[in-house]
């Protein structure tokens, strides 16, 4: 029997769009992402699936960037296994599943209370795994999480909901709360803004974009001093281009010999502080 979800409000109804382009891709012959639990939850909840209207190039571009906030969390736990991990506007992700911490670190997933709620009814308990129930705009929430240890700190899909004011004080909260860490999130430059607010697969978030966009990937450092580029992973660049469907195989193949080209497309950001 489906299970029946609660009223949520449009923001939380947003995570269903990345949810299902995970279960997606499980479903493909050749997964990117390969998240058994997503496709699960999508059989299992009561929810009308048909109307995101997700395309093949969305389904690709979230289990890819999934994947890659991922790859950033696990070496940081590899090198950290006391660490804190959090994931911001979790949603439904199984992020915390697929990395399976080391027991000695903690790990929190933030999201609104309707979610969170969710959350804790569909999925079930790890050890060491804590669900907070905030708004990340909410500066408060932070203080059930230990500030004494390094952390690693993802946010996948959220960025695009918050204002650019909001983002840069989520960030400093953050900063100022670890003695050190890792922050990886998606990125939107402003012409992907624009596609986001038009293209059919995205269409259902539309209204809820917030962000306007960044060009310069090291704009973040001039919000914190102590915030370091890493990595711009432009996923056009990724080897798991190769497992794409030959038409976006080759597009992405063109696309990665130019970086204001691959920019256009769906960025990870990684940084330091």
């Amino acid at each position: 029997m489906a299970v029946v979800l609660p009223a949520f409000t449009p923001l939380e109804d947003s995570l269903f769009l990345t949810l299902y382009a995970r279960a997606l891709d499980y479903r493909r012959r050749h997964p990117i992402l390969g998240d058994a639990m997503a496709d699960r939850l999508v059989r299992e909840l009561d929810y009308d699936y048909d109307q995101l209207r997700i395309d093949t190039n969305l389904v690709l571009n979230v289990a890819l960037r999934a994947k890659k906030l991922d790859q950033v969390a696990a070496r940081f736990l590899a090198r950290h296994p006391d660490a804190v991990g959090v994931d911001l506007g979790a949603g439904l992700d199984t992020r915390a599943f697929r990395l399976a911490p080391p027991p000695t670190a903690d790990w929190y997933d933030v999201d609104l209370p309707a979610v969170s709620t969710t959350r804790d009814e569909v999925l079930e308990e790890r050890a060491n795994a804590h669900v907070i129930a905030a708004d990340v705009r909410d500066p408060d929430w932070l203080d059930s999480v230990p500030g004494d240890r390094p952390a690693v700190i993802v946010a996948d899909g959220m960025m695009a909901f918050l204002s650019e004011d909001e983002l840069v004080a989520l960030w400093n909260r953050l900063v100022d709360h670890f003695p050190s860490g890792e922050i990886a999130f998606n990125s939107y430059t402003r012409f992907a803004i624009w596609i986001a607010r038009h293209a059919r697969g995205t269409k259902s978030v539309a209204d809820l974009v917030k962000f306007p966009g960044m060009d310069d990937p090291r704009a973040p450092e001039q919000w914190n001093p102590k915030l370091q580029l890493i990595r711009e992973i432009l996923l056009s660049r990724e080897p798991e281009v190769a497992e794409f469907p030959p038409a976006w195989r080759r597009y992405h193949r063109v696309a990665s010999h130019s970086t204001a080209w691959s920019r256009t497309g769906t960025i990870v950001l990684h940084y330091r502080f």
